[in-house]
């Protein structure tokens, strides 16, 4: 049995695809639709709002195509220096290959914290997705946040280059959106931006950073789900669902993207974190006149 409606996986999708890459918290927002739209929580919801960033993440893979499956070109290496030499003809190979496989080294690097983080407190983390209130806390924390970075990060570094050192510092800011509103791309965005790194530079170091950790995400929660008790069921029960999920989220995602880049180049943050403010604010003042928006 499909426990989510036609409208309401397009709906929710649509959510994904516009909020995923902007600084706005895409979890956040896919829960206050969930309540909106009253479906309530299940294992199955719960895996459905993750598996569809996998439609999400291939809308970077599109846009960046080159940049995802172009290798460096590297020199051969001067064989009479190292010919006699099994250290440096190994340590030789070494460089090469980081060299050549440069991309997707540094990406790594940047993913490792919040795969740590994320398995270790990853029944923390299901538990904090079904609260409204820490979501609608964290909307306000971080558009404060957003007001200010530019101006606190105003000055960037002449030197672009992405270095494995600003890499894992990335990712360590990224381990911060884990808490529900936080936004994945405001942490790593903000974590890129504390690295020197120009707005439109962090916001696309992010959308790479978003691949690896939102795959991995998507295939934990699909993992999860297929194990559970019925699982299998349940994922053939819901699979033109999911399909229609994921279709959804990787175009408006595209759309999302190219509007982003463009607009934060221009403009800045200051415009997303009066967003942030207004929509958990609204949030929180119904809380406290005795609406409940908890998720049951």
């Amino acid at each position: 049995m499909e426990e989510l409606s036609l409208f309401q996986t397009i709906i929710i999708a649509i959510v994904e695809g516009l909020t995923e890459f902007l600084p706005v918290s895409s979890t956040g927002h896919m829960i206050i639709t969930q309540h909106l739209l009253g479906v309530p929580s299940s294992d199955f919801v719960k895996a459905f709002t993750v598996i569809i960033q996998f439609g999400a993440i291939l809308s970077v893979v599109v846009l960046y195509w080159k940049r995802f499956f172009k290798l460096n070109k590297c020199k051969i290496f001067d064989t009479n220096i190292v010919n006699n030499n099994r250290s440096a003809r190994w340590i030789e190979y070494g460089k090469r290959f980081l060299y050549k496989y440069d991309f997707y080294w540094k990406l790594l690097i940047a993913f490792i914290p919040a795969a740590f983080f994320g398995l270790l407190f990853s029944d923390k983390i299901d538990e904090m997705l079904e609260s409204v209130t820490v979501v609608a806390i964290m909307l306000v924390i971080g558009g404060i946040v957003m007001l200010f970075v530019d101006k606190w990060f105003a000055k960037s570094s002449s030197n672009q280059e992405m270095t494995p050192k600003k890499a894992f510092c990335i990712g360590l800011f990224q381990c911060i959106a884990m808490i529900p509103g936080v936004s994945r791309s405001m942490a790593t965005i903000v974590g890129g931006m504390a690295q020197k790194l120009t707005r439109k530079n962090a916001a696309e170091f992010s959308f790479f950073l978003a691949v690896p950790t939102m795959f991995a995400a998507t295939a934990y929660k699909l993992l999860k789900l297929v194990t559970s008790e019925n699982g299998l069921q349940i994922l053939q029960d819901n699979i033109v669902t999911l399909i229609v999920g994921n279709v959804v989220a990787f175009i408006v995602a595209l759309l999302a993207i190219k509007f982003f880049i463009s607009f934060v180049t221009k403009y800045g943050f200051k415009a997303f974190g009066y967003y942030r403010i207004i929509v958990g604010g609204i949030i929180i003042i119904f809380m406290l006149l005795g609406y409940n928006l908890e998720i049951d």
